[in-house]
């Protein structure tokens, strides 16, 4: 049941990248330069080689919540990531993604919310990271800032997620997982800027800016 699922999920996304990729192929190259509301990304932390990672595998202890890890390998579908507004907020399809703003990311194949919160996580005694919610809804906890350098989420950036609810940034510091996620590394919230906590986005379909964002940049 679950391999038949894991199937149907990866022809979905494919299918959707290529749909993604045919209805933007005359676009000029520009509108592909920042990460923009509604992209499904894959993210890379830029000092472990890492990518972020979730599954229908729950942790032991903490919260008992579906699990976040950082995986190398290239090729996951569970790396997919969809990049929303946070909760009443709208986030127009194909707006930029402006430095500061607050977001949701969104577990492609579980629909679970990038999440975190006042649980310890289990290597590293730091701040557990879970994916929380059903079909993209959860609660105020699965909210993050981006921290970038400019006025947009670039695509070449490396950027930050701060938790504002609890004050810590999205981080890996390299503690690997057993059974049954064996050679997976830890991904949890940790206070204070370090290069441990750097992302950049990667494999994925980014969504063409808008026009109505265009025109706003050229007034």
């Amino acid at each position: 049941m679950h391999l038949m699922k894991a199937i149907r999920m990866c022809i979905f996304i494919r299918l959707f990248m290529l749909i993604c990729i045919a209805l933007q192929c005359d676009c000029r190259e520009t509108e592909f330069n920042y990460v923009t509301c509604g992209s499904v990304v894959k993210l890379l932390n830029t000092r472990h080689n890492v990518r972020l990672h979730s599954h229908d595998v729950k942790y032991g202890s903490g919260s008992g919540q579906q699990s976040v890890t950082g995986v190398e390998g290239a090729d996951d579908a569970n790396s997919y990531w969809r990049i929303r507004g946070k909760p009443n907020t709208a986030c127009q399809r194909g707006a930029r993604i402006q430095c500061g703003q607050a977001i949701r990311i969104t577990h492609m194949n579980t629909g679970r919310n990038l999440h975190t919160h006042h649980f310890v996580s289990p290597l590293s005694g730091n701040q557990e990271v879970s994916a929380f919610g059903e079909n993209g809804e959860g609660d105020d906890l699965d909210v993050w800032t981006v921290q970038c350098s400019g006025t947009h989420w670039e695509r070449d950036d490396a950027v930050r997620f701060k938790h504002p609810g609890t004050d810590v940034f999205l981080s890996v510091t390299g503690e690997q997982f057993g059974h049954p996620i064996r050679g997976q590394r830890e991904v949890h919230g940790m206070h204070g800027v370090n290069y441990n906590n750097y992302w950049k986005a990667m494999e994925g379909v980014f969504i063409k800016t808008s026009l109505e964002t265009r025109q706003h940049d050229e007034l």
